[in-house]
C-alpha cells in the first residue's frame, strides 16, 4: 500500500486572481508531482479566500444592478470556486503527470461537509467575507441573517460562522477514486457547509476552516501524514520577535501548550497548529508537516518543516 497523505493547499499556492493563479498552479502542481514521484498516495484540499471574495462580489454586483436576479447565496459561490479552482488545478497537474510519463487520473470533486446547526459558532459570526463596504452599504444589505462588521479602518464586511466539521458528504466517493488510483482535489475552501432537514441537505451561510476540513478528511481516510503548505518553512515560537525559535518537531502536548501560551497568530498559524494537532493524536502513529510549499519535497524527507507527532 502507498502511503497517503491530504496536502492542505495555502492561498500562496493559488495566487490572488486568476492570472495570478495560473501562474502560481503551474508551480505548485511541480510540487505536487515530486510527491506523487517519492511513492505517495495524495489528496488535496485548497483555500478559496481570495476567489470566493472576487464571485460574490461579481454575484453581488450582478444582483445590484439587475432587479430580476436574486443574491447569489454564500454555498454557491463557495461551489464555484471549488469548481474553477480545481479546473486549473486538475488541469495543469495532468500536464506535469504527462510530461513525466505518468498516467495519473487527477479528478476535482464539489464536495459538501455537514456542520451542526447547533453549534456554537452560529451565535457568534467571526469570518469576515467578500469585498469592503461603506457604512450605509453595509446597514442597507445587514438583515437578521447578515451580519457586518468594520474591519480596521479599511470599510464593513459581511461576517459568518465557522462551525465545526461533522460528516463529509462524499466520502465514500473520494475513496473509490482513490481506490481506483486518482488524484482527487476535494474538500476546497472548506467544502460547502450543509445542513440536514426533513428535505434532505440544505446549504447554509457559513465558511468551514480549511485546515480543519483537511484534518478532518485526513482522518476520515486514514491517511498517513496531513501535509499543511503555507508561507514559511517552518512554525517559530515568538514569531518575528528578537527570540524567535524555528521548532523542527513538536508533540501534540507542547504544542497545545505553546498554542495556549499565545505563540501562534489566530488568523493565520494557530488553526494550522490545531488541525496539526487534531490529526496527530487521531491515532497512533501519524503526525502533520507543516512547511514551505516550495520545500514539501524535503520535508516529506526529514530535511526541513515542522513536525506535530503524538
Amino acid at each position: 500500500m502507498k502511503k497517503r497523505v491530504v496536502v492542505a493547499l495555502g492561498g500562496n499556492a493559488l495566487g490572488n486572481d486568476l492570472e495570478e493563479q495560473w501562474e502560481s498552479v503551474k508551480r505548485t502542481v511541480k510540487v505536487i508531482a515530486d510527491l506523487v514521484d517519492e511513492g505517495l498516495q495524495v489528496v488535496i484540499t485548497h483555500g478559496n479566500g481570495p476567489q470566493v471574495g472576487m464571485l460574490q462580489t461579481a454575484m453581488s454586483e450582478f444582483s445590484d444592478s439587475h432587479s430580476y436576479a436574486k443574491p447569489t447565496p454564500l454555498t454557491v459561490c463557495i461551489a464555484m470556486s471549488q469548481g474553477y479552482i480545481g479546473y486549473d488545478l486538475q488541469n495543469r497537474m495532468s500536464a506535469e503527470l504527462e510530461k513525466r510519463g505518468r498516467n495519473i487520473p487527477v479528478t476535482t470533486l464539489i464536495t459538501q461537509v455537514r456542520v451542526d446547526k447547533e453549534d456554537p459558532a452560529f451565535l457568534n459570526p467571526t469570518k469576515p467575507i467578500g469585498r469592503f463596504l461603506t457604512e450605509e452599504e453595509a446597514k442597507k444589505k445587514e438583515t437578521e441573517n447578515i451580519h457586518f462588521v468594520e474591519d480596521s479602518g479599511r470599510g464593513y464586511r459581511q461576517v459568518v460562522a465557522s462551525p465545526a466539521p461533522q460528516e463529509i458528504i462524499e466520502l465514500d466517493t473520494i475513496k473509490t477514486l482513490l481506490d481506483d488510483h486518482h488524484i482527487v482535489i476535494a474538500c476546497g475552501g472548506g467544502a460547502v457547509p450543509v445542513i440536514r432537514t426533513e428535505d434532505g441537505l440544505k446549504g447554509i451561510d457559513a465558511v468551514v476552516d480549511k485546515d480543519y476540513i483537511s484534518a478532518f478528511l485526513a482522518k476520515e481516510l486514514d491517511a498517513d501524514q496531513l501535509i499543511i503548505l503555507t508561507a514559511v518553512e517552518q512554525v517559530a515560537l515568538n514569531y518575528m520577535k528578537e527570540d524567535q525559535e524555528w521548532i523542527s518537531k513538536m508533540s501534540v502536548e507542547e504544542a497545545k501548550a505553546y498554542s495556549k501560551e499565545g505563540h501562534f497568530a489566530p488568523g493565520s498559524m494557530l488553526p494550522k497548529v490545531e488541525a496539526a494537532v487534531q490529526f496527530a493524536e487521531s491515532k497512533k502513529g501519524r503526525e502533520t508537516l507543516i512547511t514551505l510549499l516550495d520545500k514539501a519535497k524535503d520535508g516529506i524527507n526529514g530535511k526541513t518543516g515542522t513536525i506535530i507527532y503524538s
